[in-house]
């Protein structure tokens, strides 16, 4: 527990919900309020209110784990604690693709903005494709990838450093987008627009096409920000407080934004362009920034172009952070070589994991080369990173009871429960083939993990495996209603659109109750009673793995 105790715990609670802030508003305002239109038309407001609502329930889930355990990297492990390795392992895995390929796309977001500006040069980085994912050009992509490093480099010297420009930053893109939804309905708001369709001619809510906006058009992409004070719960002060005044202090502040954003390009857009194919026929590369330029708000366009690099690189640096902080939990979780749960002792920062994420950061800049590719992967990843909070919880609430609970959420079973419902719906909403091939890629990293039970003789392998086989038999059994379900989402409409969606509230439920009762009292959580035992006054954190078993004789 040396390498944990020597983290420095230098963020308080604002500075905390900073974090999470500088997170969610990144490169999700520029494109959000956009791609969501397209999809819904003015139901894209909606899409905002109810996104930020089925966050929000998944968020406090994970309020009280972090405030529980308040260790760097936490995601990564509360699955471990709850129903053992393998869990752990998927969880983890999902979690840290969704996370440190936001990395990449926040310098990608800031150089495709750059592509709005008038000399050749800048146009010449980014190059869009009709009816595709445009790509940044091989400048775009050296631009990028410099973006990159100059993240990596103001979180690789201190903990303290980062905290200090990020709550500057964070300031800074809290103001802007708010002034620029202000300044864009006082232009003159064409309250018309709003009764004009996705696909044009009149509009009328679709109820499915805004459930699919919340998932892919760059909501939950978005507020998956919250993820971040919790990741950093190791160096928080006092997280029994900071932690939930932290996640939800981001979450309602930038509903307020993001909503605001919503409304004044529902209502700013000139009419005459709503005129041949309604929100969907707006192909904007710089959205507000062009709208601006439209509504003759030069200086907005100028300050605009100039908030696409402080706002996605706000985001680049906290996630810089918080993904280190995610790969020196899986170290912790037996799940890869030690040399990534080393810190260093002089800055707090664990540097090789850094330098790990640098590395991959680098490869998804290389094999999604535009926003909306890799903005698409990163969603569904997140939404299957969000399935272990729920249950975890709610498991260690019967496995654990004894354990110290800084904060203890009140209504637990029914938020816990809902949050895990709204989940299995938000992977549906995403539409086959995209559900199914993000749960491919969960599959492609058990080699890994199957290495090191290998390694270790296969130890208790047993146990862990029954901890797992809910989540497996859920994640195959999603990706088989996805395929067989309704055409409105994407499936061979084996299943009508309404009761599909009735059938993944059900199997939700009855997944979520199968969870929480295949939870077992691991060898992690009987270590840390130990511990705490010898050492009351110390932080509840239960021991990487090698120390679990040198106290328990289990792994």
């Amino acid at each position: 527990m040396a390498n944990q105790n020597s983290l420095r715990r230098d963020v308080g609670p604002f500075a905390l919900m900073f974090t999470g802030l500088g997170s969610i508003i990144g490169s999700g305002w520029l494109f959000g309020a956009w791609n969501a239109a397209k999809l819904a038309g003015p139901g894209a407001i909606w899409a905002w209110v109810l996104g930020a609502v089925i966050i929000l329930s998944i968020a406090l889930t994970y309020a009280e784990l972090g405030a529980m355990f308040p260790e760097s990297g936490g995601m990564v492990r509360y699955g471990h604690y709850s129903h053992g390795s393998l869990v752990g392992f998927i969880a983890a895995w999902a979690n840290w693709i969704a996370i440190v390929s936001v990395i990449p796309v926040e310098a990608e977001a800031s150089v495709q903005y750059m592509a709005g500006w008038k000399w050749q040069w800048a146009q010449d980085l980014y190059h869009a494709a009709p009816g595709k994912h445009g790509e940044l050009s091989h400048l775009g992509l050296g631009f990028a990838a410099v973006l990159v490093i100059v993240y990596f480099l103001l979180n690789f010297w201190s903990v303290k450093l980062f905290a200090r420009s990020n709550s500057l930053i964070t300031i800074v893109k809290l103001i802007i987008p708010a002034a620029t939804g202000i300044a864009l309905i006082a232009s003159g708001f064409h309250s018309e627009n709003l009764s004009v369709g996705a696909s044009g001619g009149s509009h009328a809510n679709d109820f499915a096409a805004i459930l699919t906006a919340v998932a892919t058009a760059g909501i939950v992409f978005s507020f998956n920000g919250f993820q971040s004070p919790v990741n950093l719960a190791g160096e928080a002060r006092n997280p029994g407080r900071s932690i939930p005044f932290a996640i939800i202090g981001a979450i309602a502040l930038a509903t307020v934004v993001y909503v605001l954003l919503q409304i004044a390009y529902l209502g700013a857009v000139p009419p005459d362009l709503l005129a041949q194919a309604g929100w969907k026929g707006i192909n904007f590369s710089s959205p507000f920034a062009e709208l601006a330029v439209l509504v003759n708000l030069n200086w907005l366009a100028i300050l605009l172009y100039a908030d696409a690099f402080v706002s996605p690189s706000g985001t680049g640096m906290t996630y810089t952070a918080t993904t280190a902080r995610m790969i020196y939990g899986m170290e912790r979780n037996g799940t890869l070589p030690a040399i990534f749960g080393r810190i260093d002792p002089k800055s707090g920062v664990p540097r090789p994991a850094m330098w790990l994420n640098l590395v991959v950061s680098f490869l998804f800049l290389f094999f999604f080369r535009g926003w909306d590719s890799l903005a698409a992967v990163i969603s569904v990843a997140t939404i299957i990173s969000y399935l272990t909070g729920p249950v975890s919880v709610m498991t260690l609430r019967r496995t654990a009871p004894e354990l110290h609970r800084p904060f203890r959420l009140a209504g637990l079973p029914i938020i816990a429960a809902i949050a895990f419902i709204m989940s299995a719906e938000l992977l549906y909403w995403a539409k086959w083939p995209l559900t199914g091939e993000i749960i491919l890629l969960m599959v492609v990293a058990l080699p890994v993990y199957f290495y090191y039970q290998a390694k270790h003789g296969w130890k208790d392998f047993a146990s862990h495996l029954r901890g797992a086989w809910w989540l497996v038999a859920y994640l195959i059994t999603l990706a088989a209603v996805s395929k067989m379900g309704s055409a409105k989402f994407g499936g061979l409409g084996y299943i009508p659109y309404g009761w599909d969606l009735a059938l993944v509230a059900v199997i939700g439920l009855v997944f979520f109750l199968w969870g929480v009762k295949s939870g077992w009292r691991t060898p992690s959580i009987e270590a840390e009673r130990m511990e705490a035992n010898r050492h009351p006054d110390d932080l509840q954190i239960p021991p990487d793995e090698d120390e679990v078993e040198r106290a328990t004789g289990h792994r």
